[in-house]
């Protein structure tokens, strides 16, 4: 991961999403691979096996992830300094975008989501919106041009 050692900004809810992750991963996860490579090493030559290939990727892929979540989860510094007139990491707001009333929450970029509403600080979007107020009218530079947000609201 290139985020060695650099602060990663989460709330307090996406932080404990993290741990419940890592966790789930060590205790379920991790054991239902190896029992996975248990019974394919069962079916004879290995290099004929596509079923142990498979679970060994499937092993690779989790033992990563956990590295990556126990390093996320090292360096994740709480956000819940917000000012509530203010968008900023934690912050839910809704703006006005193309005639549509939609509703984010800004978050770091470990927890982001868009379709479950959670909007990265590091999305041009994000970093556009943070710092400003209920009121405010943002243009902002996206891939595909420049889209204007109205903030109409802003909560914890």
């Amino acid at each position: 991961m290139s985020s060695k050692n650099q602060n990663i900004e989460v709330t307090k809810e996406g932080l404990q999403k993290l741990k419940d992750e890592l966790e789930h991963l060590k205790t379920v996860t991790r054991y239902e691979v190896i029992e996975k490579l248990r019974i394919a090493r069962g079916y004879g030559d290995l290099s004929e096996n596509s079923e142990y290939d498979e679970a060994k990727n499937e092993q690779s892929f989790v033992e990563g992830r956990i590295k990556e979540l126990e390093e996320q989860i090292r360096n994740a510094v709480v956000v819940d300094d917000v000012k509530a007139d203010e968008i900023g990491i934690g912050s839910y707001m809704t703006v006005e975008v193309n005639g549509k009333q939609v509703t984010y929450q800004l978050v770091g970029s470990a927890e982001a989501d868009i379709k479950a509403g959670k909007l990265s600080n590091a999305s041009p979007v994000g970093e556009g919106l943070m710092g400003h107020k209920v009121g405010d009218t943002v243009a902002i530079e996206v891939p595909r041009g420049t889209v204007t947000y109205t903030i109409l609201d802003i909560h914890r």
